[in-house]
């Protein structure tokens, strides 16, 4: 492999990762505070992608515009599946939780499954993100670009909001444990909403890079995205959202990489993840950046 392409194939694995590290960071708010994996989250990825989709195909409104509904249809969705299915099980076993995320994941995938059919969808990508940039030889989008830096910019955003504010300081109390924040007057069930709004902005956000960098959607296209994105959770510190980041950015450059220098296994390329995920839980189960949940969250 030349250096051209070599450098070709790292941002795109960058830009692969900055995806999984959106979704990954929706997956370790909700654990951190609810010790919960919503394995619905993925599929509010793609409800905002199909949000997208259905407003421009729809209006032909502008593409600013199909963002903002996407991310506003993915709040309404998380709030929803906190306030409908997980708030009345708030102090049931942990499995209850657990088999009713993955009913809400069923239920979102086969609503829009029958709302949209089960053809896959070809999003219109805007003429901006077609354009082809060269750099030194190699061609490139700007997708690639815009990615990551707007992954970075929400992180630090985020890591504001959580360690800034008061509420994020309520965030991360409630993490610690439920029944004494609320009992100090905090409304726990609003905060919990909050980490929804979050998560589920953020999944929206997701879905509409990934609607523009691999611009077919499908019903069941949450799935494998979601599975990648929770090891790329666990990989980086489950409970730790920069090591939600750090996980997916290793995860989808790991990804690219090895189809890039042995594209005859592209077929396994699924695979890594779980790879990943069996490796870390038997030699670091906390992850790369996994934190003491008794002294500190997120």
């Amino acid at each position: 492999m030349d250096i051209i392409t070599l450098f070709q194939q790292l941002i795109n694995g960058i830009s692969l990762g900055s995806m999984y590290a959106l979704i990954a960071i929706g997956y370790t708010m909700v654990y951190g505070v609810l010790r919960l994996i919503n394995f619905a989250h993925a599929d509010i990825m793609m409800v905002g992608a199909f949000s997208a989709f259905w407003i421009v195909d729809s209006f032909q409104v502008a593409f600013y515009i199909s963002v903002l509904f996407a991310i506003l249809v993915s709040i309404v969705i998380g709030i929803l599946t906190d306030k409908v299915a997980y708030k009345p099980l708030r102090h049931s076993p942990r499995i209850s939780l657990l088999i009713t995320a993955i009913g809400v994941s069923f239920f979102l995938e086969n609503l829009v499954n029958v709302t949209f059919g089960g053809t896959p969808k070809s999003f219109t990508v805007p003429e901006f993100f077609e354009q082809l940039i060269s750099i030194k030889g190699a061609t490139l989008t700007p997708t690639v670009f815009i990615v990551p830096i707007i992954t970075i910019l929400l992180l630090a955003v985020l890591l504001y909001i959580l360690f800034k504010t008061k509420y994020g300081m309520a965030i991360r109390a409630l993490a610690f444990d439920i029944k004494t924040v609320s009992l100090m007057g905090i409304d726990s069930n609003k905060i919990i909403m909050i980490v929804f709004i979050i998560g589920s902005s953020l999944a929206g956000i997701s879905g509409i890079f990934w609607a523009i960098s691999y611009p077919i959607l499908t019903p069941y296209m949450g799935v494998m995205i979601g599975l990648k994105a929770f090891a790329a959770a666990v990989l980086g510190g489950i409970g730790s959202v920069t090591g939600a980041v750090l996980g997916g950015f290793i995860l989808g450059f790991t990804e690219v990489i090895f189809v890039a220098f042995y594209p005859e296994l592209g077929g396994y390329k699924d695979a890594i993840a779980f790879v990943f995920l069996i490796l870390v839980l038997l030699f670091k189960p906390t992850g790369i950046m996994g934190i003491n949940f008794e002294k500190s969250r997120f």
